[in-house]
């Protein structure tokens, strides 16, 4: 069984269709990534599959479990990323990471925030407010919370956001290991570098369509994703993003 399967998922909001009969299919291991301008659909996607949000129309499989049915059995099997999500400000690094650790049950948390932190070079942060931490010492601690109990299955949207190119080429790094050890990664950008260097599958997502999925490592003989992005919706990806 794929780690995700969808069923025609559509999701619409009064007039506006922001999805429209996705058909997708992920399987175990896989670095995949959805890649698609502002206003595509990329995260009502994730939304709808990890169980936040229900689908208009179709059906989804996240795991073997059912989001809409079953959501809380989704976000205890996966990990979470959103773009934009900042932990709470009142709470130090280590404080939050406590929490997350409480609420899944986790008896080794000490252990595993202290290699997190090492890991993302956040350990002087760690007694720290939220609220006094950059933007990428922020997103450093979600990405902490994501895996912190190491999920088979991990969601992320736009992963690289704020943080600086030592420290991108880290998390890259560490994505791929991830993936690699059977674990199974859905990527979410409009950036189509970033999913070309990191990603083992590329569905393009358009105006709610899944108009192709591609292996970026396969494509025609000296073209690159970005061409093939352009040849696919007829534009380059910042020329149709939306505000």
């Amino acid at each position: 069984m794929p780690a995700i399967e969808t069923d025609g998922l559509r999701q619409q909001y009064g007039d506006v269709v922001a999805l429209e009969g996705l058909d997708l299919s992920v399987e175990d291991g896989e670095l995949f990534g959805l890649l698609g301008p502002n206003g595509s659909g990329k995260t009502t996607t994730i939304e709808i599959l990890t169980g936040q949000r229900k689908p208009s129309a179709g059906s989804a499989t996240v795991l073997g479990h059912d989001p809409v049915a079953d959501p809380l059995a989704v976000r205890e099997a996966i990990g979470i990323l959103p773009e934009r999500e900042d932990p709470p400000s009142f709470l130090t690094p280590r404080e939050y990471l406590e929490f997350v650790g409480q609420v899944r049950g986790l008896e080794d948390i000490d252990d595993r925030i202290g290699q997190w932190a090492d890991r993302l070079s956040i350990t002087h942060k760690l007694d720290t407010l939220s609220s006094d931490l950059s933007e990428g010492e922020r997103q450093r601690v979600m990405l902490a919370q994501a895996f912190v109990h190491e999920p088979d299955l991990v969601f992320i949207d736009e992963p690289l956001v704020n943080l600086d190119p030592i420290l991108q080429e880290e998390v890259k790094d560490h994505l791929r290991d991830y993936c690699e050890a059977g674990n199974t990664l859905f990527l979410s950008t409009h950036f189509v570098e970033v999913a070309a260097e990191l990603c083992t599958s590329v569905g393009i997502l358009h105006e709610g369509e899944l108009l192709a999925t591609r292996d970026p490592r396969t494509l025609e003989s000296g073209e690159s994703l970005l061409e093939y992005f352009i040849s696919t919706v007829g534009a380059r990806p910042e020329e149709v993003a939306e505000p």
